[in-house]
């Protein structure tokens, strides 16, 4: 089936079949160049077709796929494109890790692993080891791993026992605990005591639909989006989470969800080749589970080239040319197409209006289309941000609203240790006290003791006199 989303000057359907949509893709292009629109109209289709969604709003400006739009401003691409609107509202689902615009989003620490908490914290390769003996102890002793309290008392276990932790699992200092404790400290200051809490989200609640359309997830970004590491290795954790929960399916008519991968350069830029090369197996293997990856970027160089191979569908808006770099940008890119030889390519993208694109997909066989330059719909949700109020009902009418509103805190490392500690430190308190007292005690009690003996003795001696005097003066009478 074709998911139909723009015409080409010659009025012939831009259109992406439904069965090569695991098969990733790109849309990219400068500020104000339509990438949004074209993320929304792509959502919309999605969602029609019973297909739910999941993207990053990193502007604010894409929960308003719940409303219907209206024609105003759309005249002119209208007429240009001779298409008839038939604008329409689509079931939304608003998340927001700060709990602020939308249904709080957790993760417990457990489920992040120590890898990618690793990277949140921007740990060495030594204060990474700390963390993996952390979540290596906490599995050994039955301890919930959960959130950033139980991540400082285990440290804190460690560092008061590190002596042992070091025969078993090699040399652990109190300065690399120390430099963890400092980010962790950071991470709460940046709301990360909020973000890794339970209940976790449940991957199954993103893939739903609503009155026939997909349900489109969008997760609240603004705030987020400051923190780069965080939002890029948190998006990298729920496209991971998909592909451990979800079955093998191979390709599908219609994926089971797709997911918008807005501002992709912060997950690229910010990353280690080791993160890099999990995002790569990750890109690669989610497709089988048949889930579909859209990068939404400024500059298409962003996305390493072992990514960019991965991507059937590419979307690509004005691209300026204002610099060297710029200049092979566009040139690079043009090369990584298939050429169409009806028009210059590297001219082409510099010159898109808003709202164009030059456009590659899948055909049925799996090979690259050439390329060809058409105009994207516009979209048939609304394009006015939604009120405060607006996002609030939308988050209090949620059958979801009483599963992850509140947050739980079940017993895990920071309470076991805890008594653990309460435990240790009576005995050491008792010990203490006991050597006090002894110290307190015991030269009264020698003293008193001499005394006493002194006592019994002179008491003794006295007795042993009178009646040793009384017997041999009775025999002394006797004799006489």
């Amino acid at each position: 089936m074709k998911i139909v989303f723009g015409k080409n000057k010659d009025k012939e359907d831009l259109s992406i079949l439904t069965e090569k949509l695991n098969q990733h893709g790109l849309i990219c292009g400068a500020t104000g160049t339509g990438k949004t629109v074209t993320l929304k109209v792509l959502a919309e289709a999605f969602s029609e077709l019973g297909i739910p969604v999941v993207l990053a709003d990193v502007k604010g400006d894409l929960s308003n796929l719940s409303k219907a739009g209206v024609m105003d401003n759309l005249e002119d691409r209208v007429e240009e494109l001779e298409v008839s609107m038939d604008f329409s509202s689509f079931p939304v689902e608003l998340w927001d890790v700060y709990g602020k615009e939308g249904l709080p989003l957790r993760v417990s620490l457990s489920e992040l692993g120590p890898l990618l908490l690793s990277q949140i914290l921007g740990l060495n390769d030594t204060q990474e080891g700390v963390i993996n003996i952390a979540f290596r102890i906490a599995d050994s002793e039955g301890m919930l791993l959960l959130d950033l309290k139980d991540l400082k008392s285990i440290l804190r276990y460690i560092d008061e026992n590190k002596k042992e932790v070091s025969k078993e699992y090699g040399n652990v200092t109190s300065q690399s605990i120390s430099a963890i404790l400092r980010k962790v400290l950071l991470l709460e200051d940046q709301g990360g005591d909020f973000f890794f809490n339970e209940p976790s989200l449940s991957i199954t609640d993103l893939i739903r639909e609503k009155d026939s359309k997909g349900i489109i997830n969008i997760l609240s970004s603004k705030k987020l989006v400051n923190n780069p590491t965080m939002y890029s290795i948190f998006l990298l954790w729920l496209l991971s989470e998909l592909y451990e929960e979800l079955e093998e399916v191979g390709n599908r008519e219609f994926p089971k969800l797709v997911f918008f991968f807005d501002e992709a350069h912060l997950l690229f830029n910010n990353g280690s080749r080791v993160l890099l090369e999990k995002v790569l197996q990750v890109v690669k293997l989610i497709r089988s589970k048949g889930v579909g990856v859209f990068f939404v970027t400024q500059n298409p160089m962003d996305i390493p080239d072992e990514v960019s191979s991965q991507l059937g569908t590419k979307i690509i808006h004005q691209l300026r040319a204002f610099s060297p770099r710029e200049i092979r940008t566009i040139k690079e890119i043009s090369q990584g197409l298939r050429q169409n030889d009806s028009f210059n390519l590297e001219g082409e993208i510099q010159n898109l209006r808003t709202g164009e694109a030059i456009f590659s997909t899948l055909d049925e066989s799996g090979s690259p289309t050439p390329v060809v330059k058409g105009l994207i719909y516009p979209p048939k949700s609304s394009f006015v941000p939604l009120t405060l109020d607006e996002s609030k009902e939308i988050v209090n009418s949620s059958y979801l609203r009483e599963k992850y509103m509140d947050s739980l805190d079940r017993e895990s490392a920071y309470e076991l240790l805890a008594k653990r500690f309460d435990e240790e430190a009576s005995i050491v308190k008792a010990e203490e006290l006991k050597k006090i007292e002894e110290k307190t005690k015991s030269p009264r009690d020698n003293m008193i003791g001499k005394m006493i003996s002194s006592a019994v003795y002179s008491f003794s001696r006295q007795v042993g006199r009178d009646i040793a005097r009384g017997v041999l003066g009775s025999i002394k009478k006797t004799f006489r």
